[in-house]
């Protein structure tokens, strides 16, 4: 028999050890994502999740609801069909899609819930922003500043959503201590910026003696300080919003046409979701690191 040359051999073992690698590689699983439509605020989850899965080494199917639930519905029953591993999900309604996430459950596929959740099913884990609180935040900012008294609109987010209910509760639970701010007006933009200016110019048509706006969101925020503008009133206005930290909403803020910006880290709720589903389906459990804080003795801080 010929013998093998070394530059063969180096090859036929570098092939072997190829074989090996792929053999004992991590699992790889398959993530499908759920958002309820993909403006910059979802699309900057979907960035914070792809991050985090091509670290992990996970395919991250990542699905646009267009903010309908029927189609987010379909969408659910087709990523059961294609089997996979875990769901990202972010309810545009939170009672319509309970029988979607009703679905997983019976599948045995675990639902993570991302920014909002559902009603109803199961979930592994929940990771959003503190809504209640961040109504209640921009709120007393905007109580605050109109000194207890005038005219406010609620410019709030789409029915039904989770992530509305609880803003408007933490709101309302600030402004039922302050009986002399009357709010003119509770309308939804849909959380668009293009539902922000339309109902918002109707809002300043109605009552142009408005003090102040509570929005939902950045981009609905955005789009009521166009319409502000437009009409000539944006100087008589105090806009608080929560907000995504955006470079258009940074923007504003730093122009002074939105007084303030309680801002969320959409980025980062995409990250832990991927994380804890990943972690989940490795160990058992969903572990959510507690950040350490350093004491020292006097003298001791370097």
């Amino acid at each position: 028999m010929k013998a093998k040359k070394p530059a063969a051999l180096l090859l036929a073992t570098l092939g072997s050890l190829a074989l090996l690698g792929t053999a004992t590689a991590a699992p790889q699983y398959t993530f499908g994502l759920l958002l309820s439509a993909m403006t910059p605020y979802f699309a900057t989850i979907k960035s914070g999740a792809e991050t985090e899965a091509k670290k992990l080494g996970v395919q991250l199917l990542v699905e646009n609801g267009n903010n309908d639930s029927a189609t987010q519905s379909n969408q659910v029953d087709t990523l059961i069909a294609r089997k996979v591993n875990l769901l990202l999900i972010n309810p545009t309604d939170a009672k319509a899609l309970i029988p979607a996430v009703e679905k997983a459950n019976a599948a045995h596929i675990p639902v993570v819930f991302i920014d909002r959740k559902a009603d109803g099913g199961h979930a592994i884990a929940y990771f959003a922003s503190d809504n209640t609180q961040a109504g209640a935040q921009a709120c007393q900012f905007l109580a605050n500043r109109l000194h207890g008294k005038g005219n406010l609109f609620l410019l709030l987010g789409i029915s039904g959503a989770s992530a509305t209910n609880e803003r408007t509760a933490g709101c309302d639970s600030v402004l039922q201590r302050y009986p002399n701010i009357h709010v003119v007006a509770r309308q939804s933009g849909h959380f668009s910026r293009r539902g922000g200016l339309t109902v918002t110019r109707e809002v300043l048509i109605a009552h142009p003696n408005l003090n102040a706006i509570y929005a939902e969101n950045g981009q609905m925020a955005i789009g009521a300080v166009r319409a502000a503008e437009a009409a000539g009133h944006l100087k008589n206005l105090s806009i608080a919003m929560i907000g995504s930290g955006s470079a258009g909403e940074t923007q504003l803020v730093k122009e002074g046409k939105i007084a303030l910006s309680v801002a969320q880290q959409p980025a980062v709720m995409g990250a832990l979701g991927v994380e804890a589903g990943y972690n989940y389906l490795k160990t058992g459990t969903v572990f959510v690191p507690v950040p350490l804080h350093m004491d020292y003795a006097p003298g001791q801080r370097p």
